[in-house]
């Protein structure tokens, strides 16, 4: 009987993991491509077929390469006799739109394979996030964070698509427990394998550079700890000695993490430009190049690329160096009604409050106000005492306390970034938060009402009491997650666009911030639905549509799934109307991009506003529901 319990937390697990992939799946199947996939795919299947890293070199290899080794098996046609490939640099782009669109393939088939490998790393997420947090609260606990991830719209939406948020969260989590378990245990082994996974982590997304600092913090702090501990030794002998040994061994052993780790990459991305023609890789890093400042570090760059030994160093140092630049200047971004392309502090707090669940939000923040309460009261408790309250905890609680350190370095980098396009980008610190709002809360539920005094009569009292405190705990939480499970039920198959109920629900998000918040291009399939099955008028007649004005935003192609039927447009080309065409369909990241107020600072042609469309955010219907499509001529 005991061992049967001890399984059924196990069995809930896996039930929440296929529970998560039966609902990306639908998703994964109706959604069109989305804006990087058609940047994505073509490169991944670039680097395992002609193992060439000229594509998309602002990411680095892992998932793009993984996403595509379904695609081996099918016999696809690439353009490699074309000038984007022969002759243009980082045509991703170009060749996104011939290899899915232009060259016979079946592209349905190409993105859904190419969305397993992704789908998977979620999964792997889930269960890596309840494999830690069963460590640190107990397996039952632990099912907290796994659901929370697993029903988490933001999670199954982009769990799907062939981007590397997943990816990093993943990484980031697992390189994080590997190095604090090597922390504990520093052996050999553990040295290898941390070294290993911070590898892994880095060819998944660049933002896990962030680890390296942590890394190099949390040893600093524990070097500081063992410093102070010698210093106030009673043994005068040696302490400068031991104190220089402290130092070399702890960054020696850390430095043999990050050798390891960079010795992965070298493998990668060796094995990845192992045909990329060495001039090639030359005149296409000096022309990226031509955009950015000259300085030792892109000097260096280009350098190391005309270099045969360094050639696969200098593409991983050109991926960082356009992430640094591409973060620095921003993008056009619509941000509660006004566009703009510089980033503010308070966009990803806002979006973590619009986005983020609200079961899921009063989880997160009735953990942080008992944490912020528990810091309170060590303050009130004396100054004196905080420094030495500050290594005990950190002692013993080490991957807790480690794990806050990440999520405030993690808030104030993206606090600090330009590249305010969508939350997917604080994805990596969420576990964290997750598995730490699961430990306060277990704490909540073992916090007991006051006592009263001790008869035989009040002791039954206080037993009642007890029970039914820690039945309401119940009800409430359990009534929370039912709720988290049902949304992510019904907001199927619109993952992506979801907001919470506070903030449009998963429909009229868009009034507040669009990109990859709501509208990354997933619903041109639907809208070929509608056009394919049109709906009745008032008269019960069907809608005639003949031809059809769209700007479409994102990695689907028009005139693939639309043909004739359909004819790319914009606004500076006026109405439809004047072309004889009396229905258009607009992609909402588009136009809230062309309608929203625009920033002091923000250069822009009024050409492209859509000034000649009327009630523009009262579309007559709408294709899913990014794509906004409006009837011209009553």
């Amino acid at each position: 009987m005991i061992k049967l319990q001890n399984h059924i937390p196990k069995a809930i697990l896996s039930l929440i993991i296929v529970s998560a992939f039966l609902l990306m799946l639908g998703s994964a199947k109706q959604d069109s491509a989305v804006m990087d996939e058609l940047a994505h795919i073509p490169a991944g299947y670039s680097y395992i077929k002609f193992f060439d890293y000229r594509l998309n070199p602002e990411h680095p290899p892992l998932i793009k390469a993984l996403s595509a080794l379904p695609l081996l098996f099918q016999g696809l046609k690439f353009p490699v006799d074309g000038d984007a490939w022969q002759n243009q640099t980082n045509a991703q782009w170009e060749i996104g739109k011939e290899f899915l669109y232009n060259s016979g393939n079946d592209v349905d088939k190409i993105i859904f394979y190419s969305r397993l490998a992704p789908m998977l790393l979620l999964l792997i997420l889930i269960g890596f996030t309840y494999f830690w947090a069963n460590e640190l609260t107990g397996k039952w606990w632990a099912l907290l964070p796994a659901l929370l991830i697993a029903f988490s719209p933001n999670f199954l939406a982009h769990g799907h698509y062939v981007a590397t948020d997943i990816g990093a969260t993943l990484g980031i989590l697992v390189s994080s427990y590997y190095f604090l378990r090597f922390i504990n245990k520093p052996s050999r082994k553990n040295i290898v394998v941390a070294g290993i996974v911070f590898g892994v982590a880095e060819l998944l997304k660049f933002s896990a550079v962030l680890l390296v600092p942590f890394f190099i913090l949390i040893v600093s702090i524990l070097l500081l700890e063992k410093i102070i501990k010698e210093i106030k030794s009673p043994v005068v002998e040696n302490k400068l000695k031991k104190i220089f040994k402290f130092f070399y061994v702890d960054f020696g052993r850390l430095l043999l993490i990050f050798a390891v780790g960079g010795a992965l990459i070298y493998l990668i991305y060796g094995l990845f430009t192992l045909n990329y023609p060495a001039e090639k890789q030359y005149s296409d890093t000096a022309s990226i190049l031509q955009s950015f400042d000259n300085n030792f570090l892109t000097e260096s760059v280009l350098a190391m690329s005309q270099n045969t030994v360094l050639r696969p160093l200098s593409e991983y140092f050109l991926g960082i160096l356009m992430v640094i630049k591409k973060s620095s200047e921003g993008s056009i971004n619509y941000f509660l009604g006004e566009v703009s392309n510089q980033g503010s502090p308070l966009y990803f707090p806002i979006i973590f409050i619009m986005k983020e669940t609200l079961p899921t939000l009063i989880i997160v923040f009735t953990a942080f106000l008992l944490g912020l309460w528990g810091i309170l009261k060590t303050v009130a408790k004396g100054r004196k005492n905080i420094k030495n309250k500050f290594f005990e905890y950190f002692t013993t609680n080490f991957s807790e306390l480690s794990m806050l350190i990440f999520v405030a370095g993690y808030w104030l980098y993206s606090m600090n970034s330009n590249l305010n396009i969508g939350f997917r980008h604080i994805m990596p610190m969420l576990p964290f938060i997750y598995i730490l709002s699961a430990q306060a809360v277990k704490k909540l539920f073992y916090i007991a009402p006051p006592a009263i005094p001790d008869t035989l009569a009040q002791k039954f009292i206080n037993m009642i009491r007890k029970i039914l405190n820690l039945g309401t705990k119940s009800v409430i939480l359990a009534g929370l997650l039912i709720w988290l499970i049902t949304g992510a039920i019904f907001a199927n198959p619109y993952y992506l666009s979801r907001f919470n109920e506070f903030f449009g629900g998963t429909f009229d998000g868009y009034k507040y911030a669009t990109d990859s918040n709501f509208d990354w291009g997933q619903d041109l399939k639907r809208l070929k639905e509608f056009l394919d099955n049109p709906p009745d008028t008032l008269t019960g007649q069907a809608e005639t549509i003949d031809k059809v004005a769209v700007d479409y935003f994102g990695g689907g192609n028009v005139k693939y799934y639309l043909g004739d039927k359909a004819e790319d447009w914009n606004s500076a080309m006026g109405s439809p109307l004047e072309s004889g065409i009396k229905w258009l369909a607009i992609s909402i990241h588009t136009l809230q991009n062309a309608i929203g107020k625009k920033a002091d600072n923000f250069d822009h042609n009024p050409q492209d506003e859509y000034l000649w469309l009327e009630n523009s955010l009262s579309p007559d219907y709408k294709a899913g529901t990014s794509i906004f499509i409006y009837r011209l001529e009553q």
